[in-house]
């Protein structure tokens, strides 16, 4: 069975996109439709751009969101999944490509949480950081006895974890787990500590966005970042993708899920490698490729 997913944060890059507007019309429609909606000439930024006009949260979001949504809508019959996910942004894309939200809802969306999450930001200076090589056991043991909010946001893959929480918290926090044994303990070039309690305010504030879109049947199960389950009923996709923005991606379990759910080909759509890289480290026996 064939799943397609699609990548987060951090994956972009200046002139994504480009070839698809260039030479098919069907995209350059859709990134014209984009431009409309956002108020923006987003596609200067995403050809033309810098890294730093890419790294800006209300910029960086629907670029990632559109890359991904419109080369899945090019490749038509051969889009063709059995299941799908999409590591925590990506999730709306993997919602749209699946037939589940138009995409003009899904654009307004990304661009709606984008901007609660900016000021969630601005309201608490929080981040992120990668910790390489522990047990998810000591980091979340670790995580939990440190003061101040810092959580476990990210599960990639076996020895691999992202922390989230208020930057005092989270530089104690690292201490600590380097003192434990880990590899690494980095803080990430982010603008605020994702998928924590941090963004309560932008939680709030998005939930409102999502109960008033319609969300339909997908066309295949959408495997959920929350609970790394496999979902089509709209109310559960509308209550995982609030609670997503303060709960952790459970991208490790997702896919073993689908693996042992049948998948046995990911089909990365979107800028990069990172997810066949996570993916080979979960299971080295499924293959993995990509499309960007």
């Amino acid at each position: 069975m064939k799943a397609f997913v699609f990548p987060g944060q951090g994956a972009q890059f200046v002139g994504m996109g480009k070839d698809l507007y260039d030479n098919n019309p069907v995209a350059r429609d859709m990134f014209e439709k984009a431009n409309e909606i956002l108020g923006f000439r987003i596609t200067d930024l995403m050809f033309n751009g810098t890294d730093e006009d890419l790294r800006q949260t209300s910029v960086t979001q629907p670029a990632i969101f559109l890359h991904s949504v419109i080369l899945a809508k090019t490749l038509g019959p051969d889009f063709n999944p059995d299941m799908v996910a999409g590591h925590s942004l990506r999730e709306f894309s993997a919602l749209v490509a699946a037939g589940a939200m138009a995409f003009e809802d899904g654009l307004r969306l990304v661009a709606a949480r984008a901007h609660a999450m900016q000021k969630a930001c601005e309201l608490n200076p929080s981040t992120m950081a990668a910790v390489l090589a522990l047990p998810d056991e000591t980091v979340e043991q670790i995580c939990a006895d440190v003061p101040g909010t810092v959580v476990c946001a990210n599960y990639n893959c076996p020895g691999q974890i992202v922390i989230s929480g208020e930057i005092e918290a989270i530089d104690a926090a690292c201490e600590k787990l380097l003192a434990a044994g880990a590899k690494r303990a980095l803080r990430l070039k982010v603008g605020g500590a994702f998928h924590s309690p941090c963004m309560e305010p932008a939680r709030a504030e998005l939930a409102k966005a999502i109960e008033a879109t319609d969300i339909h049947t997908p066309v295949c199960p959408v495997y959920q970042n929350v609970d790394a389950r496999p979902h089509t009923d709209p109310a559960e996709i509308k209550a995982n993708l609030v609670a997503q923005l303060t709960a952790p991606v459970r991208w490790t379990q997702t896919i073993k899920n689908m693996i042992a759910d049948g998948a046995t080909e990911f089909v990365e759509l979107g800028p990069g490698k990172v997810l066949q890289g996570l993916i080979t480290k979960i299971d080295r026996a499924v293959t993995t490729t990509g499309l960007q």
